[in-house]
């Protein structure tokens, strides 16, 4: 039988051609997929295990847990121990092997890039190790004594499910401050020990911010919030009046038989440990303090320059603020006596929610729009931190939104120091717009609409995220001045320029002592001697600034060095996009990273082109 539509030898070749080049793609791109199908398992697998093990950081991070995969997991808040630490740092060791055998080349963009931070910041993290002892989780200023609490207070009540997750994470208070208290134990063993007057000021913040008093009396903080939201719930129908009632009375007890007897079980094991030979002194003084100052500067700011880098940065900024400082005042004698008056001290604006509608109709133009099909900012509340917590707390803070739900956001204002005027609004530009609110939602909308690895939200990046808010800080001091100027009011808007440049020369000045304090081991008497250089010689406040920065190293840095790496990266941007570059184009690209580095920033920086679409929206 003839065999139909016989093929000639050149068909042949070219069929067989066809088949080997089909192959070859089809394993090529088995290969891509393969390494993208491992890449995706290994952050799923990671993010899971790490939201899983804490339900507090995950109902922060992920409204509803189901639309990531989660659908079952026990109430927990972790405790410390010696052992659990031992397998976190053995299981960062695998997670970095297997990272390492993928090649980054052959996983999407937006893959090689989360790989690219992700190795960065476990291998950064793997030094921590090294100085297990070092930290400090009961920090006066920022230590979970006083952050738990507000993370109570402000844990949404979604569904019947996180009223009994709250409660159940009440419930293991005694045992989370016990292993605080184990830990401060093993520190004070390994000669790591606080000093006693930074020990004194948290057995002091454990005796006031929950009190026997104020919960008998039903007035505590922990009891009037959890009210709120089970009342929100009802309302919702959601709950029934008995429910409520029955889960208000089982906060209550929790409150008086676990959350007390914690604290006051801390505040007594504190005293006991308390040394007062332990001096208050800086890191520089440890064994290996300044190998630990280094981590933490990498951990906590995301730079990834030498310390020498830093300080000539840092002084550069000083000598260029302090010489914007004498220039106003020589123009403008009158100036530093205007700063006192009482008309200056009359703002356009009294209330909160007329300063953001403010800064958000000023930043129209220079920063994109938020992601989705939406130009409607997400609603924000301004509230008062408990006066229980007042002592303890940041002048202002921003409670991150879940990655999911960032409809509703809530700052909080420290009313201690009664905030008002162009301080009130610079700090609701640095906590809200274009600050920490914006800057979240951006980030949360963006991910959650571009399907971004959901691994990204365990990455922490405080010179990213606190040197953005800094630099829209400086920003809107730049607002407030053109405010000032459309109210006719020319002199005072000078006053405001004078006013951002000695902030900024401050938080340089503090961010420069943080070096001389924990890499170059100054003492009082020494940082004393510069801060009256400057003006300050009043001892009180002397004292207060060295404590501060001996008790949170890194912390302005955090702030003032992240402001620089950002103010670098837009002069590279600049240099690099020439007549296309546009504060909008290059706040949108900043955005559109996400949270980072600022060496993986960089990078990112070189490899981008800027849209020619990218123009300003006004709203």
């Amino acid at each position: 039988m003839k065999r139909p539509f016989p093929l000639s030898r050149r068909q042949l070749l070219l069929a067989l051609a066809f088949l080997f080049a089909f192959a070859g793609i089809t394993l090529f791109l088995f290969r891509y997929k393969r390494e993208e199908k491992q890449f995706s398992h290994i952050t799923s697998q990671l993010f899971t295990d790490e939201m899983t093990s804490s339900t507090l950081n995950m109902h922060y991070t992920i409204a509803n847990p189901a639309d990531f995969g989660i659908y079952s997991y026990k109430p927990i808040l972790p405790s410390y121990s010696k052992t659990g630490t031992l397998k976190g740092q053995a299981a960062t060791e695998n997670v970095i092997a297997a990272l390492k055998s993928l090649n980054p080349e052959k996983l999407s963009d937006a893959d090689s890039y989360t790989h690219r931070l992700l190795l960065r910041s476990l291998d950064n993290s793997l030094k921590a190790g090294s100085f297990v002892y070092y930290k400090e989780p009961l920090s006066p200023s920022s230590g979970m004594q006083s952050q738990l609490p507000i993370l109570l207070a402000e844990y949404a009540f979604r569904t019947e499910r996180d009223v009994t997750d709250y409660l159940s994470i009440l419930d293991q208070t005694d045992e989370y401050f016990a292993s605080l208290l184990v830990f401060e134990q093993e520190k004070a063993q390994a000669g790591l020990l606080m000093p006693a007057s930074s020990l004194e000021k948290v057995k002091e913040q454990c005796d006031t911010i929950v009190t026997s008093e104020a919960l008998e009396a039903g007035t505590h903080f922990l009891q009037s919030t959890f009210t709120e939201r089970v009342d929100a719930l009802c309302q919702e129908g959601i709950l029934t009046e008995e429910e409520a009632q029955a889960y208000q009375m089982q906060n209550d007890r929790l409150l008086k038989t676990v959350l007390l007897p914690a604290y006051e079980a801390l505040a007594d094991g504190l005293f006991v440990l308390e040394d007062t030979s332990i001096p208050l002194e800086g890191l520089a003084s440890k064994p290996e303090g300044r190998a630990y100052y280094e981590y933490l500067l990498v951990s906590e700011t995301g730079s990834y320059r030498s310390i020498e880098e830093i300080k000539e940065l840092l002084s550069a900024k000083f000598s260029q603020e302090y010489e914007a400082i004498q220039r106003i005042v020589a123009q403008n004698p009158t100036l530093v006596q205007r700063l006192s008056s009482e008309e200056y001290a009359v703002f356009p604006y009294t209330e909160a929610e007329e300063m953001l509608l403010d800064l958000q109709r000023r930043m129209s133009g220079s920063f994109p729009q938020l992601p989705e099909d939406t130009s409607a900012m997400p609603a924000v509340t301004v509230k008062a931190v408990s006066q229980s917590l007042e002592e303890y707390c940041a002048p202002a803070f921003y409670l991150t939104a879940p990655l999911d739900d960032t409809d509703s956001n809530v700052i909080y204002i420290n009313e201690k120091n009664s905030p008002g005027g162009l301080e009130l609004y610079t700090t609701l530009a640095h906590e809200g717009y274009p600050g920490h609110l914006y800057q979240t939602v951006y980030s949360n909308r963006s991910f959650l609409s571009q399907g971004e690895n959901k691994v990204r939200q365990l990455l922490w990046y405080g010179g990213y995220q606190e040197g953005w808010a800094l630099y829209v800080e400086f920003l809107s001091f730049d607002y407030a001045s053109a405010l000032l100027e459309e109210n006719g009011r020319s002199q005072d808007a000078l006053c405001v320029q004078l006013e951002k440049h000695n902030r900024s020369l401050q938080l340089c000045l503090y961010s420069l002592l943080d070096i001389m304090i924990h890499d170059q081991g100054a003492s009082f008497r020494q940082v004393a001697e510069v801060l009256e250089n400057f003006g300050i010689t009043q001892v009180s406040s002397i004292k207060a600034i060295y404590a501060y920065i001996a008790e949170e190293p890194c912390n302005y840095l955090k702030y003032y060095l992240g402001f620089l790496e950002i103010l670098s990266l837009q002069q590279e941007a600049m240099a690099q996009w020439g007549d296309s570059y546009s504060d909008y184009a290059f706040h949108t690209f900043f955005l559109d990273c996400g949270p980072s580095d600022f060496t993986s920033l960089k990078e990112r920086l070189l490899e981008t082109t800027p849209d020619a679409s990218l123009i300003p929206i006004a709203s």
